[in-house]
């Protein structure tokens, strides 16, 4: 195949462009925003000034895709950890039990991890990428040949949209006669802010984790990263909005279960002004359940499936999808492995969303009592470090939700005391 068009030079799309460079004899992305020449954020990705996670399988995927990534981030100054050593994780408010794992976790910010993946895409032979290049729509004569742009037409054999959230692919779509696209939505209303802080040693851990639960709609996170920095994160959902005034934000971290945040925040320096973004609602297009769809179509990330950005699914997603696309090509039946891909955690994410009886949405028969017991296994997770590291690869995407109802785990959890927050 000669030539292949990438809607987007975020992460996604640029993903999307290591994966396809070893089908293609030419890979174009194209990117409607100014890209930066280092690791600066940019308008076209507003939540690149916000506090990101990179899970363990993220890292991973990473390392597939361009080998030696992550000694280039250790290189780059990115600090490294033990997931579950070395973080103070809050489930359900109960503290998990913290021990030793050969799980990592990385202190990286969105926009060094999006400077060095762009670095290692331009370096590819075969890879161009372009900027201030607006796309405004596909050429089609019963299957895709291309792209349109704000200067002109572009051929290719596969056009990949990579285009985000914005993404413009279910209108263009409508207006070649496919019909409308299936979409998912699960509305929590998230608003979070992010803001950091200079890094002292001994003050605080590599990370703090307080999840919400119901009754406690509100989450805070802190994770060192590069330049001797915490990056501080509150995050509210179903009308919580964490506050932006440094008395606001203390007396939301003493809302939190953990102490470490508040007692953080006493002594902490400022370096910025906290930035707030909203997030109405997790989206997913379902592609694959359209009658019909045209050939040479391809589309990746949150151009699919936007998730709660408190899980940090979406960087991790992207890079599975990109190695699922270095087998394909794009061809056959994309958007159905695709799906595929994108089951398992939207799966998760929702069900927690879901676990708050004021999110609209689905629930199945099953839900209650699973529920129940993994409100009990949270529980148990704060005195029993094998089922708190089982709660880990789950969440990072190393194993399955199945992980967690092996029958030894279902019998120390069922046996393990009962113990109020």
């Amino acid at each position: 195949m000669t030539h292949a068009v990438i809607i987007g030079a975020s992460v996604g799309g640029l993903l999307a462009a290591r994966a396809l460079s070893g089908a293609f004899e030419q890979v174009t992305v194209l990117e409607r925003d100014r890209l930066p020449a280092g690791a600066a954020a940019r308008r076209g990705v507003p939540q690149s000034r916000q506090a990101h996670a990179l899970l363990a399988r993220g890292s991973m995927a990473l390392d597939e895709l361009f080998p030696g990534f992550v000694a280039e981030m250790l290189g780059a100054g990115v600090p490294a950890g033990d997931l579950h050593a070395d973080c103070h994780w809050y489930l359900d408010g109960h503290p998990m039990r913290r021990a030793p794992s050969s799980m990592p976790v990385y202190g990286v910010t969105r926009p060094l991890l999006e400077h060095l993946i762009r670095e290692r895409v331009r370096a590819l032979p075969n890879v161009t990428i372009i900027d201030a290049a607006e796309v405004t729509g596909l050429l089609h004569d019963g299957r895709i040949r291309g792209v349109r742009t704000s200067d002109g037409t572009i051929g290719a054999g596969l056009v990949v949209d990579a285009g985000g959230r914005a993404s413009r692919l279910p209108f263009w779509l409508r207006e070649l006669g496919y019909g409308e696209v299936p979409v998912s939505t699960v509305r929590t209303g998230v608003v979070y802010t992010t803001r950091h802080y200079r890094y002292e040693p001994g003050r605080i851990g590599f990370a703090v984790i307080n999840a919400p639960y119901p009754g406690m709609p509100r989450t805070g996170v802190t994770i060192r990263q590069e330049g001797d920095r915490v990056v501080l994160f509150l995050g509210g959902i179903l009308g919580e909005a964490p506050p932006a005034d440094d008395a606001g934000v203390m007396a939301f971290a003493e809302s939190l279960p953990g102490p470490e945040i508040r007692d953080f925040l006493r002594t902490a320096e400022p370096l910025d002004d906290p930035v707030r973004m909203r997030v109405p609602a997790s989206v997913r297009r379902h592609y694959e359940r359209m009658p019909r769809l045209p050939e040479g179509l391809v589309a990746v990330g949150d151009a699919v499936c936007s998730f709660n950005p408190i899980y940090g699914q979406g960087i991790t997603v992207a890079a599975l999808q990109a190695l699922a696309l270095s087998r394909t090509a794009g061809t056959g039946r994309w958007f159905a492995g695709a799906a595929r891909t994108m089951d398992v955690p939207w799966s998760m994410a929702t069900a927690t969303d879901l676990r708050f009886p004021q999110v609209a949405g689905p629930r199945r028969a099953v839900d209650r009592p699973l529920d129940a017991y993994l409100r009990r296994y949270r529980a148990a997770a704060a005195h029993d470090p094998d089922l708190g590291a089982a709660f880990l690869r789950v969440s990072n995407m190393l194993a399955g939700p199945a992980h967690l109802l092996t029958p030894g785990r279902l019998l120390r959890v069922l046996l393990s005391p009962v113990r109020r927050r």
